[in-house]
């Protein structure tokens, strides 16, 4: 089996190549689905597991996972569902998303739908906000998840991916934090963190998460980096220069390479380093999956930073 089973919402992605004008690239997405992909491409040995419609998009995920080398074991085909879409376009704010998703496989997952038996063997469960923001029993479902993988004694790592067009703050701070404080490794960004702990500083932010009951805390920081702290330590982690043109999936990306960086080394500290250079990396290229970097061009250029 393997050891980092990524448990969210698929979607099918249509990103605008050129500002104002009707073009889109498709491509796939999801937050978890990215992060998988990312952790594969740094050689980690990665399943996912939820559901996707039983439609050409849902079956594309299932030849890009395979493409990939991530068991899809316990990925369901959902027939008389559809897999969810998103849109993202470009403007002078930054990249913007709408999505149609009401009533996706993947927000129908039920607790009784999950793989228990996979989830114990693994060594990391990776979930997030937004899969329990599309709908009550996704979100009861990722509880469930949770709670299978601390009680096999799985790490359990989870991203706030914060999405407000889903949920009013006030139920995701509640729901999000309460999730948060059952993970081993806390993935937030800082933006999100913000809004959700009511903390401004990321020191105060990562002592929120480690004060819950997080071993670990990852907060990315956008261009800045990201602050790597445990209960005995901390660092702000610079990210690399690049050109960035589109950062849609930047912050997945440096979940998974994270991960597999974290299970490879067991550092932290060197894991967010490596996150950090694979999510500059990935901004540069359009589309969430397309641009992650594979491990030997993260190292390259890492490499090449310090030169």
């Amino acid at each position: 089996m393997p050891d980092i089973l990524c448990f969210g919402e698929p979607l099918g992605e249509f990103n605008q190549t050129r500002p104002g004008e009707p073009n889109y690239l498709f491509g796939y997405g999801g937050d978890t689905s990215n992060c998988a992909i990312a952790a594969a491409r740094s050689g980690a040995s990665v399943g996912v597991i939820g559901a996707v419609g039983d439609d050409s998009f849902g079956r594309g995920f299932f030849d890009l996972w395979q493409a990939e080398g991530i068991d899809t074991s316990a990925m369901r085909l959902r027939s008389g569902a559809d897999t969810g879409l998103y849109f993202v376009t470009h403007g002078p704010e930054g990249h913007e998303f709408t999505y149609r998703r009401a009533g996706s496989a993947a927000a129908r997952v039920e607790a009784t739908d999950l793989p228990l038996a996979a989830i114990s063997q693994a060594k990391i469960l990776h979930v997030s906000g937004i899969s329990q923001a599309i709908s009550p029993n996704a979100s009861d479902a990722v509880i469930a998840a949770i709670e299978a993988a601390r009680a096999a004694g799985v790490t359990v790592s989870y991203d706030t991916n914060l999405r407000l067009r889903l949920w009013p703050i006030e139920r995701a701070r509640a729901v999000t934090n309460a999730a948060m404080a059952l993970a081993d490794i806390a993935l937030p960004g800082v933006d999100d963190a913000r809004q959700l702990t009511g903390r401004e500083t990321p020191d105060a932010i990562a002592d929120f998460y480690l004060e819950g009951g997080s071993k670990i805390v990852a907060l990315t920081l956008g261009k800045d980096g990201a602050l790597i702290a445990t209960s005995t330590e901390r660092r702000v982690i610079p990210s690399i220069p690049v050109k960035a043109v589109d950062a849609t999936g930047a912050g997945d990306c440096f979940d998974g390479a994270f991960l597999a960086e974290w299970l490879n080394s067991g550092d932290p500290f060197a894991a967010g380093r490596y996150a950090c250079a694979a999510a500059a990396l990935s901004a540069t290229g359009f589309g969430a999956v397309a641009p992650l970097p594979r491990r030997a061009t993260v190292l390259a250029a890492l490499a090449g930073a310090e030169a």
